[in-house]
């Protein structure tokens, strides 16, 4: 809101490889911000703010998100799971654990979540609640590391060996969002249920995916997901049966998924958003024509795709793809 100003880091919050953070509120007016760490066996988090937002925009909520708790995610085999609190002095995060301060545990998140025994989960990415009944869902985009000779085993939240394909999370906090305790599910297992590798079948109903990564709902409770599967990985064989890249439209109600759209050639489809109306829908194209690492070419940045131009030779580029219905009316109906 105000472009001269210096951004302001939000230690409180945990250092981590953040994908992304959903900010919500509790029921008496406190910040909620469930984020996710992209990266292969690290955790889900969730801050709770101290204090309750105030009136008065940013000028009276400068420090919000500088005090408040800090949980990371355990996910139990009994499906219900446990918000574990990340603070010095607490749950065994002392200084002969070389935790000697809140701010050393807050730059040592990682350090402080394993010995936690938080849950380790398959790149944990975009999170987005139901408006409709508050569950949270998270998006666990792959992880081919699971199981794999001295790496972490399958757990019950992560089930698959070679997760190739990712799968989608959700869970139910045990009161307001600031409980300490859920219960959990699987919303989906990604991947084409027709795929000859046990551990890439799918249970999807509809148009099959891979790699669940952007994740948002709108108000009436359609939940979009868009995929970024590695462009080498879209030469495997686990992908025979899913298209490129795409954004599509599920409900949560039956399960069922649809396509929506297809994204250029080894692109990622990321970042979606929707005018108050429902009439006009944002959908951001990232990095098209990204080289697969087997088949890289720097010389010629344009070998797999033009996109948007279209021109001969031209390099790709990233861009905002805007889309309205031909008849003015709903996205998604």
């Amino acid at each position: 809101m105000d472009p001269t100003m210096t951004p302001i880091k939000r230690t409180a919050l945990g250092r981590a490889a953040h994908e992304g953070a959903c900010v919500t509120q509790t029921k008496d007016g406190r910040a909620v911000v469930y984020m996710g760490e992209d990266a292969q066996f690290e955790y889900i988090y969730k801050f709770v703010s101290r204090d309750a937002v105030k009136p008065g925009g940013f000028a009276a909520n400068r420090d919000l998100l500088d005090h408040g708790t800090l949980y990371v995610a355990r996910f139990d085999a009994d499906n219900t799971g446990l918000w574990l609190e990340v603070a010095a002095g607490k749950n065994g995060l002392g200084a002969d654990q070389g935790f000697a301060d809140q701010g050393e545990v807050m730059v040592k998140c990682r350090q402080a979540s394993d010995l936690l025994g938080a849950t380790k989960m398959d790149r944990p990415e975009w999170i987005a609640i139901d408006p409709t009944n508050g569950e949270v869902y998270c998006t666990l985009t792959n992880n081919t590391r699971r199981g794999a000779d001295k790496q972490p085993p399958v757990d019950a939240a992560n089930p698959r060996a070679n997760n190739t394909m990712g799968h989608i999370i959700k869970w139910k906090e045990t009161g307001d969002l600031d409980a300490t305790r859920f219960t959990w599910a699987h919303f989906v297992m990604a991947g084409d249920p027709a795929n000859t590798r046990a551990e890439a079948k799918g249970t999807i109903k509809g148009d099959a995916y891979g790699s669940p990564d952007g994740l948002w709902f709108d108000t009436r409770g359609t939940l979009w997901i868009q995929t970024d599967a590695h462009a080498t990985n879209m030469y495997k064989t686990d992908y025979a049966g899913v298209a490129s890249n795409m954004m599509l439209a599920a409900d949560v109600t039956t399960g069922e998924t649809r396509r929506f759209l297809v994204g250029p050639v080894n692109c990622e489809v990321t970042g979606v958003v929707c005018t108050p109306d429902m009439k006009t829908m944002f959908v951001n194209i990232q990095h098209p024509g990204e080289s697969p690492s087997d088949r890289s070419d720097p010389a010629d940045p344009s070998r797999f795709s033009t996109w948007p131009s279209g021109v001969k030779g031209a390099r790709p580029r990233s861009a905002t793809v805007v889309i309205r219905k031909n008849d003015g009316g709903l996205i998604g109906t």
